[in-house]
């Protein structure tokens, strides 16, 4: 009896028990804040019950929590990698302007922003006058606008936060590299991101208050007015089903406005910004988390750690790939013993350990190549249909008439038939048209005009060239504005990254980690490659690597400005990462294999190409030292654990 084979355990089966660790400990952080935000909002009327857990400081935390729910249930719905790529702000808004996700995510936030509310409603001391229902004059129930006013003014803070969460990308996932150890660095083992989510405390209490004022703001002096008649009408509406309420809907004459109440709202915004600013920063620093546990790959937990890492990598979902791709680059620098693994495993279904990721990683980076070389190609078109069976043809001859074919035809006399019978002779009878006659009076008479009450720079103004002249420069003034201009800017570096990184998302982690993992697989072969399987594709590597790194540095360099880029700055962060990961895995492979050129059928032309393609600009390493001077305190956080 043949043996069992092993099944092969999806990546994700151990990608996802990660993110959801990572989402579980941020929603355990989370109910700490909300603790803290209960604390501010007792009255301190007792000792131990203004604080004790299990007592209404407890209840009040579970209501701040529950209110943050839908927000941590969006998070782990709509994360995703990769920048938006889109030629201005105005096309990405025009992409995503109507979509499903956009509706959701500025509901759920207004549902957030309303279960706040309750809670903070019902946490307020009884002679705050801030309940629903308030009583005048003996037991005649009536509406507290005091209520309805806070309500609303939460409820547009969720909206605008929703509006932003979307402008800002607030869902992305920010994936690290994995770059070449220099001389110094530390194999920082210590998860950072609580520090550095402190380090960010000061700009996110700046961002939470400047949201929480302008909104309440606009809410007090000028939004409440226009909503304060359907929001009263529809509360009275749900209340009267539990109190004898008035039965007119009209709200009173005068609102319950006061400066107090104006800083009791921006109080309030600013405890609940400062959830959702906090909530959003965790998350991103937790699930930028290198694929790791217990300081070992993720798949390493897998009874076949390549057969799991390879279904990761050919993974259709691009954030299951590009975490696996950026294990599979920190196996390659950090995990000697499976990088001879990869070496060693050669009896796959598929072929050889090193050749499955060989092609996989080759594919990646030249998708970037394909995508240069088809820009500005038109798209190709559809497939042809097989072309259906002949049908036979309908007949659409009728049969013959028994008629007198000699008979003379009738005489048909109508209005239609008169004024074209008075056209024809018009037009060919000899002589002058009319339009012969008036058109070159009338040409005249307008010049003579034109000349008479039109100064030399209006009748230039007229002419087309004029007209786009003046087109332009209007729209070059729209553009310069502060706030509308830059909706419609085509700058240089969103074309550039849209060109090069594809839509509708680039994450530029997937080349970066490719390229570093291919050439470090390449370089660590000559030691420990036992069968030789990789030398036969270094050249391969090489070639490519120089062809991708010349095209992209080409194409950077001859993409023409738009017209509307009234910046003219040609610096793109996307495109000098990329370029930067392909230049220091190309120097690492010439430097390892440069004197084994000959061997490896290399000529002196791809060499010297390949030493051309690897410099760096002297600008470009200047700034790189001094981005690892800064990074220094957080030595390696690719190198962080999975809690």
């Amino acid at each position: 009896m043949p043996p069992a084979i092993a099944r092969r355990v999806p990546y994700k089966d151990f990608l996802q028990p990660a993110l959801q660790r990572r989402f579980a400990s941020t929603a355990g952080f989370l109910l700490a804040v909300a603790y803290v935000e209960a604390l501010t909002l007792s009255s301190w009327d007792s000792i131990i019950w203004s604080w004790f857990p299990g007592g209404p400081s407890g209840l009040r935390t579970l209501g701040i929590f529950v209110s943050l729910l839908p927000i941590v249930i969006l998070r782990i719905a709509h994360s995703h990698v990769g920048i938006r790529t889109s030629d201005s702000p105005f096309d990405a808004f025009r992409q995503s302007a109507v979509t499903f996700a956009t509706f959701e995510t500025i509901i759920t936030f207004a549902i957030s922003a309303w279960l706040f509310g309750q809670t903070y409603l019902l946490s307020t001391p009884a002679d705050a006058n801030l309940g629903w229902i308030t009583y005048y004059s003996g037991d005649r129930a009536r509406l507290n606008e005091r209520a309805l006013f806070y309500t609303v003014n939460l409820t547009i803070l969720g909206i605008a936060q929703g509006i932003l969460h979307i402008s800002l990308d607030y869902d992305r996932m920010l994936l690290g590299t994995v770059k070449p150890r220099r001389e110094g660095d530390v194999n920082g083992q210590v998860s950072q991101s609580w520090n550095r989510l402190g380090e960010s405390a000061p700009a996110l209490i700046v961002r939470t208050g400047t949201l929480s004022i302008v909104v309440a703001l606009a809410n007090y002096v000028v939004l409440y007015h226009f909503v304060r008649g359907f929001a009263w009408a529809w509360t009275l509406s749900f209340f009267r089903l539990f109190y004898n309420l008035p039965k007119s809907n009209m709200p009173p004459s005068q609102a319950p406005w006061s400066i107090w109440m104006l800083g009791r709202s921006m109080w309030a915004g600013f405890l609940l910004c400062l959830l959702w600013y906090i909530g959003d920063k965790a998350f991103q620093l937790q699930l930028a988390k290198a694929p790791l546990k217990n300081n070992q790959p993720l798949s390493a937990e897998s009874k076949d750690p390549n057969g799991s890492l390879l279904n990761g990598l050919k993974s259709k979902k691009p954030r299951i790939s590009a975490f696996a791709m950026w294990e599979l680059a920190l196996i390659a620098r950090d995990f000697e013993v499976r990088r001879q693994s990869v070496f060693e495993d050669i009896d796959r279904k598929d072929g050889p350990m090193w050749s499955q990721l060989y092609v996989i990683c080759l594919s990646t980076i030249k998708a970037v190549e394909k995508r240069i070389d088809d820009y500005g190609k038109p798209p190709a078109p559809p497939p042809a249909q097989p072309a259906a069976a002949p049908q036979p043809p309908a007949r659409i001859v009728q049969p013959p008439k028994n008629d007198n074919v000699w008979a003379s035809a009738p005489n048909q006399k109508s209005l239609r038939r008169s004024v074209g019978k008075l056209v024809s002779s018009v037009v060919t009878s000899p002589g002058k048209t009319p339009a012969d006659i008036y058109l070159p009076e009338a040409k005249r008479r307008a010049v003579e005009a034109s000349e008479n009450l039109l100064t030399r720079e209006q009748r230039e103004a007229l002419t087309p060239d004029g007209f786009n002249a003046l087109v332009r420069n209007v729209s070059l003034q729209i553009l310069s504005l502060p706030t509308v201009g830059p909706l419609f800017q085509q700058l240089f570096s969103r074309r550039l990254a849209t060109a090069v990184l594809g839509r509708p998302y680039g994450e530029v982690s997937i080349y970066v980690n490719a390229a570093y993992a291919l050439s470090k697989l390449a370089v660590s072969s000559l030691s420990e490659d036992r069968y030789g399987n990789v030398q036969r594709d270094v050249a391969t590597i090489i070639r490519t690597f120089t062809t991708v790194i010349r095209k992209l540095e080409r194409f950077r360099d001859t993409l023409p400005m738009h017209w509307t880029d009234i910046k003219g700055n040609r610096q793109c962060a996307e495109v000098q990462q990329l370029l930067e990961g392909l230049k220091d895995g190309l120097s690492e492979l010439v430097e390892a294999f440069g004197q084994y050129g000959g061997d490896l059928r290399l000529t002196r032309a791809d060499m010297r190409l390949a030493r051309e393609a690897s410099q760096r600009p002297l600008a470009a390493v200047g700034m790189a030292e001094q981005g690892q001077e800064r990074a220094a305190p957080d030595a390696q956080p690719e190198m962080q654990q999975v809690h």
